[in-house]
């Protein structure tokens, strides 16, 4: 079995004032970039068989400093992206919210099905995410795995792991540079 230590990004500026990304290759802020170091050092005593991280900045840059420590490369998969937000990206939420009320309420109410216009649903995040974390682990069966990825991208692996269904994934966003220890059968 493959135990996966999940990380989300370090801060980004859109994160720090509620500005949807999604997909948008927006980098880490200066607190971001002092996460992400923290986290190196943190994680500094965990041997890691391998590191993947989304090729979008923001995870690329959380990766970089964990994977100098650990003395290993890291290899990008756009399969553990963060969701597609469609013409949401670079908006506000409360400006998404303002302008697309039916559509944000059919999306809080089904995010499994429901999507941006342009964008992703949750879960086909999921189906995506699940299909890249269940090729890591065949690659690396028996081994330990840092993967940098996005809040919600993690959420869905979250829900999978703890039988959580995958429509309550925003309820389980990690934080910025939150180690998510788990086992991936």
């Amino acid at each position: 079995m493959t135990q996966l230590c999940l990380v989300r990004h370090g801060q980004t500026d859109w994160n720090r004032i509620g500005r949807y990304q999604g997909q948008s290759d927006v980098p880490l802020n200066a607190n971001g970039h002092a996460q992400a170091k923290s986290l190196a050092a943190q994680l500094k005593e965990q041997t890691f068989s391998a590191i993947y991280a989304s090729d979008l900045m923001r995870a690329r840059e959380t990766a970089a400093p964990i994977a100098k420590e650990a003395g290993l490369p890291v290899q990008f998969d756009e399969r553990i992206r963060e969701i597609n937000q469609g013409e949401w990206e670079g908006q506000l939420v409360d400006d998404i919210k303002a302008r697309n009320a039916n559509l944000w309420a059919q999306r809080i109410g089904d995010p499994a099905s429901v999507r941006p216009l342009g964008g992703e649903t949750v879960g086909e995040v999921a189906a995506r995410v699940h299909t890249a974390l269940d090729d890591i682990a065949r690659l690396h069966p028996d081994g330990t795995v840092l993967v940098v990825s996005h809040g919600l991208s993690i959420a869905t692996a979250i829900c999978r792991a703890r039988g959580i269904p995958v429509g309550q994934a925003y309820t389980v966003i990690p934080e910025n540079v939150q180690p998510v220890w788990m086992e991936w059968d």
